[in-house]
């Protein structure tokens, strides 16, 4: 895996809200900072990180503010009438066709970059390096949103769902896999806790074939407020750094209004310079 003592970066997915990591990593790209040797992501965090790596810079910010707000990707008619809520196959395609990531770029640069997924037979989180050959699947595989992608990616054989589901915020894994520095860029303001699910019927039912999928969501909250736990009181041979939205920030799982997105945007570059 990775050397004992080293610094990771873990980025935090959810949706939208991933503006703000693309507005950290962006000044990052800015300033030319890049002190880890290895990072994690999640969900749209590991999107984030992936133009980081390629040198991209803007990459994300579009990705997230015109081609995620279009109807062809988000719709809740289409989601009543059978199809998907967030349609991955509709942005993944057009995205590969338009502003496709630069794989010759990743697979040049030399930071190891591990991408969350959740097996859905298990409920298990999986940790998978990726190489310019499986970038693009398994970035859809972490980003897929159950019930709202109806879908399951396939990784090796395996059908995979959106890593943030088994472990939302893997700083407890960059322990374990050595690093005793940690940076974690979230998703949410500071002091923000995750409240147990109130629908848990709702997901027994969209959820009935794949059971072990569905106990792992409903432990989504307990999972998540014991990443931030660890993050408020890490072990004694472990510093953390925390790059965290302002409490003002404005933006939502699904919200697709300009302004917002792009003040949530400015805020990661502010928080970018302030965080080194």
């Amino acid at each position: 895996m990775t050397a004992a003592g080293s610094h990771a970066l873990v980025v935090e997915g959810g949706a939208m809200r991933g503006i703000f990591a693309a507005g950290v990593l962006d000044g990052f790209l800015e300033q030319d900072y890049r002190p880890f040797d290895f990072c994690i992501g999640v969900s749209a965090g590991s999107t984030n990180l992936a133009a980081w790596l390629a040198n991209q810079h803007g990459r994300n910010y579009k990705v997230i503010t015109d081609y995620s707000c279009r109807p062809e990707f988000i719709s809740l008619r289409k989601f009543v009438r059978g199809g998907h809520w967030l349609d991955l196959d509709w942005l993944w395609q057009i995205t590969i066709n338009e502003i496709r990531l630069d794989l010759d770029a990743f697979a040049s640069q030399p930071m190891p970059l591990y991408v969350v997924t959740t097996q859905v037979s298990s409920g298990e989180a999986v940790y998978t390096q990726a190489t310019a050959g499986n970038l693009e699947q398994l970035l859809k595989a972490s980003c897929s949103v159950p019930v709202a992608y109806r879908d399951y990616p396939l990784l090796n054989g395996e059908a995979m769902t959106d890593g943030g589901v088994a472990d939302s915020i893997p700083v407890i894994k960059a322990y374990d896999m050595g690093a005793r520095e940690i940076t974690v860029i979230l998703s949410r303001p500071l002091g923000y806790r995750k409240k147990p699910s109130k629908a848990s019927w709702f997901l027994r039912r969209m959820l009935a074939d794949t059971p072990e999928l569905a106990r792992v969501m409903m432990q989504r909250a307990d999972n998540y407020n014991q990443a931030i736990a660890f993050i408020e009181n890490p072990p004694q041979d472990c510093r953390i750094h925390v790059i965290a939205p302002p409490a003002e920030f404005d933006v939502g799982r699904m919200t697709t209004d300009k302004k917002r997105l792009d003040t949530g945007y400015q805020m990661g570059l502010a928080a970018a310079l302030a965080g080194r």
